[in-house]
């Protein structure tokens, strides 16, 4: 292997909204996540509503004004 070109991997703690704590090396250290394995849909089952800006709503609203304008 060659010396000096690999980067420096530190114990780091990963921090989820959930408050779920994981332990691991990285390059970079306390890296903060929005969705983890413990909360998301895919891994629990359960559906979660994550879009709280109404996105989904405001698409089909404009998309239905353009139906009607037709």
């Amino acid at each position: 292997m060659k010396k000096k070109i690999h980067p420096e991997y530190k114990e780091t703690t990963i921090s989820c909204a959930c408050g779920e704590v994981i332990h691991t090396r990285s390059t970079k250290q306390n890296i903060r996540v929005e969705i983890c394995s413990k909360c998301h849909p895919l891994y629990t089952g359960k559906q979660r509503l994550v879009d709280s800006a109404g996105r989904v709503e405001k698409f089909r609203r404009k998309y239905d004004r353009q139906k009607k304008n037709k």
